[in-house]
């Protein structure tokens, strides 16, 4: 909807809210703009499984841990500056693969690239806010919740198109011109700042990356080393520790990186479980349906990525509209009724077989897309209202680290649950096969596929039942994130604040607290 009259927007505004959902969709794309391009990078560098996890994630982990001290560094200093700043590190660090090219620089490079994309991120929310009246602020949010949502589709798709026509390394040089680029002209916006310049707070800053961080690498790990690994159950011990020292600590410090007491607002609260349950479910479709267009359907990558495009268009035409709706009927209407398509969009896509096509998968793929447009809007402006103006930049962290931390284990459960349900399911074959076929047949369905392939003909039985305990493994996977969702849709109609309750402020649960 284009504003008309007194509430036109100004040319910088338009700027502003153009650069803003740019620089988001950067930052988001890159989180999965390497899925295309992984097995061009194992054959190129000879890294191994272990070491594509984290080529991957290491954006994630640092992203997801630094996120929250980023943004309070934007309140701090200045929004644009520390914009800019993360732009540049973002773009060094995506061209040092170009130059060094090894595993292990491969996953350093990626991980600083998280430090930039974790300053970049909660500044351009909290830019985009502190830059918009009131009554524009709903709207503006809710394209930047539509674009940024869509953005790990389009990074997809840009690296479909780029590894059809050159190397994997032009992902890497597209993102590094891409943060240049938008750097530059980051310099043209105006500066935001929080006007206290509160100090700031170390021990919540080191405290809450440790504990996302912790979070995150049991996540990650889940899938390779199961729930009941040390590692797992370490890293997920020390996370909710350190995560508890984080509470009391910033219960305690005269300036804390966020006011937990904001968590006790239904609309911050909720706004932040929304935004964490729609990544979960997002990336662990993601996770799912590209390896069924691949494996299954037989797609390239560009075909895979295009599969996935239609999703787009209908996320961000209702992300924009969502949080008008919001304001008339309050927060639990549009969260529920998104997070209910987003679940039985699940459980649709949990009913393929071996005959399904890219038609049946369709609809249960645009009714996910809306859903997703009609809660996460709302939800993403639920937590920015939630908090005062000059601290928006620790609004958008939260926002973002719920994002990340979302991601991270819709991934670790989508894949857990896969290879759980493939491995049952393969299993029986196994003893029958020589040797050295057991173990890349045991381990995935890409694995077994060339398997098939050297072995020709004969070995094409092989192929079709290690088809179908795939199909078997994101049956049940798709399965456990409809219900997930489903379950998250009732708690958050009782939680989610109505029309009554929006209007609470942050300073009324201070008071309380």
């Amino acid at each position: 909807m284009v504003p008309t009259g007194r509430d036109q927007l100004s040319t910088a505004q338009r700027w502003l809210l153009t650069l803003s959902c740019l620089a988001v969709v950067l930052v988001t794309a890159s989180m999965a703009a390497l899925y295309t391009a992984l097995p061009e990078i194992a054959a190129d560098t000879g890294a191994s499984q272990v070491e594509l996890t984290w080529i991957v994630d290491g954006y994630t982990l640092a992203l997801a841990c630094l996120v929250l001290p980023g943004g309070a560094i934007g309140d701090r200093y200045g929004r644009r500056v520390v914009l800019i700043t993360g732009l540049l590190i973002f773009s060094v660090a995506s061209a040092a693969p170009l130059f060094l090219d090894s595993p292990t620089w491969l996953i350093v490079a990626r991980v600083v690239t998280g430090i930039g994309a974790a300053l970049v991120m909660p500044s351009t929310l909290s830019l985009l806010t502190a830059g918009f009246p009131e009554e524009r602020r709903g709207t503006a949010v809710g394209l930047w919740a539509g674009v940024a949502g869509v953005g790990a589709i389009l990074g997809i798709l840009g690296s479909g198109v780029l590894i059809e026509n050159f190397s994997w390394a032009s992902i890497f040089a597209g993102m590094a011109v891409a943060g240049a680029t938008l750097s530059v002209a980051a310099c043209t916006l105006p500066e935001s700042v929080d006007p206290s310049r509160s100090a700031m707070d170390p021990l919540g800053a080191i405290t809450s990356a440790l504990a996302i961080g912790a979070i995150v690498v049991a996540a990650i790990e889940v899938p390779v080393r199961g729930w009941l690994d040390p590692l797992v159950i370490g890293a997920t011990a020390i996370g909710l520790t350190v995560a508890t020292a984080f509470v009391i600590i910033e219960r305690r410090v005269a300036h804390p990186l966020i006011d937990v007491r904001l968590f006790a607002h239904r609309g911050f609260g909720s706004g932040t479980a929304i935004v964490t349950v729609q990544f979960l479910v997002t990336f662990g479709l993601f996770m799912l349906i590209v390896q069924y267009f691949q494996l299954i359907l037989g797609y390239r990558p560009l075909i895979s990525a295009l599969a996935l495009a239609p999703m787009g268009l209908p996320m961000v035409l209702i992300s924009v509209i969502a949080p008008r709706l919001a304001e008339r009927v309050g927060l639990r209407i549009p969260a529920c009724a998104g997070l209910l398509a987003i679940g039985a969009g699940m459980l649709m896509i949990a009913q393929i077989d071996s005959h399904t096509s890219y038609v049946d998968l369709l609809g249960p793929l645009l009714l996910m897309s809306a859903g997703i447009g009609l809660c996460t809007a709302p939800a993403t402006a639920a937590i920015v209202d939630g908090t005062p103006v000059a601290k928006h930049g620790v609004a958008a962290a939260v926002n973002d680290a719920a994002r990340e931390v979302g991601a991270a284990i819709g991934i670790a459960i989508a894949g857990s649950v896969l290879a759980a349900g493939y491995g049952e399911r393969i299993a029986p074959a196994l003893p029958n096969l020589p040797e050295q076929a057991r173990e890349p047949v045991g381990d995935s369905l890409a694995a077994a596929l060339e398997v098939v392939e050297r072995a020709g003909p004969p070995a094409q039985q092989l192929g079709d039942f290690a088809k179908s305990a795939f199909i078997h493994g994101m049956q049940e996977s798709a399965t456990v994130l409809g219900l997930l969702t489903l379950g998250a849709a009732a708690l958050i109609a009782v939680w989610a604040p109505g029309k009554c309750r929006t209007t609470e402020t942050t300073e009324t649960v201070a008071s309380r607290a």
